[in-house]
């Protein structure tokens, strides 16, 4: 049996609340223990992090790859553990890497690499989050509106047979999706997104009780809240059982506009960096503008990490650091429905845990 780990920091955030004077015991895999550090016996050897936070480990839904492997360019085991290093860095221990609107080749192409992956023993990937093709061209935004089209029940069941346990997420535009279609998508058990949207309130509210539970990327890529439209980002803030993600960056969203959702939706809006990777083939050329991307001048994703994320929040978005750490890492764990074991350091809770100093930069992961 492998030996028991024990951690101690100045402080531990848990999730929940803050503690000091506390060691965590882990067995590598799962927390076993959070105790007094006066509870510990002389023989119980500590690893002692000084001037350090241990938080839960952030997870990063939204993401396409990673050191110029974008995943739908080179879809391949490769692609995935960069892509999982990178994510490690800032301080993910899971990600959900993403394909935006694609060719069904390259889909399936996916779909088979993280199979391989995981067959490899790769570490850190929750599955596949496919972005399009089923959204609406008027909100494309970078996406290829050649390839966006209606889903069609046969495409789509091939699609979810192949995608079995591994397709995660979709993200659609609820308007362009029939209701039976919605139902498919769910009998798959898969988390579905609205986004690339000009829904309607009153569509996107329809959606919402079809069965859409989550929104993605708020306030881009869809129907704006006007005052007399109130559309896709006013029945999100409106319906109290639906989560958005949100980009932080500066960029996508103003960060007035992120804590205006914030203050609105309180424990429903969660982080995604939304991160890309220069490439020159492919679909999606993406490249570097200052801190962010664009293809063909259009801004097509951000050069976020989970880290810088957590920084942006805390001092440009003025979110409280417990909250923002919740963002980046219990509310994601919860949209993925894994919140009884990510996203909190206790008892029988998975043992990834970041160390963030105390500037908030990641020191190092923990297990």
């Amino acid at each position: 049996m492998p030996e028991d780990k024990i951690y101690t920091a100045d402080k531990i955030f848990t999730g929940q609340e803050w503690l000091k004077d506390h060691a965590i015991i882990t067995d590598g895999t799962i927390i076993k223990k959070i105790v007094p550090v006066t509870a510990l016996s002389p023989s119980q050897e500590s690893i002692q992090l000084d001037k350090s936070i241990i938080a839960p480990a952030f997870i990063d839904l939204q993401i396409y790859g990673a050191y110029n492997s974008l995943l739908a360019v080179f879809p391949e085991p490769a692609s995935l553990k960069k892509l999982n290093d990178y994510c490690t860095k800032g301080g993910a221990a899971l990600c959900l890497p993403t394909v935006a609107t694609n060719t069904y080749e390259v889909f399936y192409q996916c779909i088979d690499a993280v199979k391989e992956y995981w067959n490899n023993k790769g570490t850190g990937i929750l599955g596949l989050h496919l972005e399009g093709p089923w959204i609406n061209p008027v909100k494309r935004g970078a996406h290829i509106e050649s390839l966006i089209h209606s889903p069609k029940a046969e495409q789509v069941k091939q699609l979810l047979e192949c995608g079995k346990e591994v397709i995660k997420m979709i993200t659609l535009a609820p308007e362009t999706c029939s209701p039976d279609i919605i139902e498919l998508i769910l009998s798959y058990d898969i988390i579905i997104s609205a986004g690339h949207s000009n829904a309607s309130y009153a569509e996107a509210k329809a959606g919402f009780a079809n069965g859409i539970t989550t929104v993605t990327h708020l306030y881009n890529a869809m129907s704006p809240l006007q005052h007399r439209a109130t559309g896709l980002v006013g029945a999100t803030m409106d319906d109290d059982k639906v989560t958005a993600s949100i980009i932080p960056d500066g960029h996508h969203v103003d960060y007035t506009a992120l804590r205006i959702a914030k203050q609105v939706m309180k424990e429903r809006l969660f982080v995604i960096t939304d991160a890309v990777t220069t490439t020159g083939k492919g679909y999606y050329k993406h490249q570097p503008a200052g801190d962010k991307y664009e293809a063909d001048g259009i801004l097509s994703g951000s050069a976020l990490t989970m880290e810088k994320a957590l920084h942006n929040l805390v001092h440009f978005a003025g979110i409280d650091l417990e909250e923002a750490l919740r963002m980046c890492s219990l509310y994601p764990a919860r949209v993925m429905r894994k919140d009884h074991v990510y996203g909190r350091i206790t008892e029988g809770y998975d043992s990834n845990m970041v160390v963030l100093d105390e500037k908030l930069n990641v020191k190092k992961m923990l297990t």
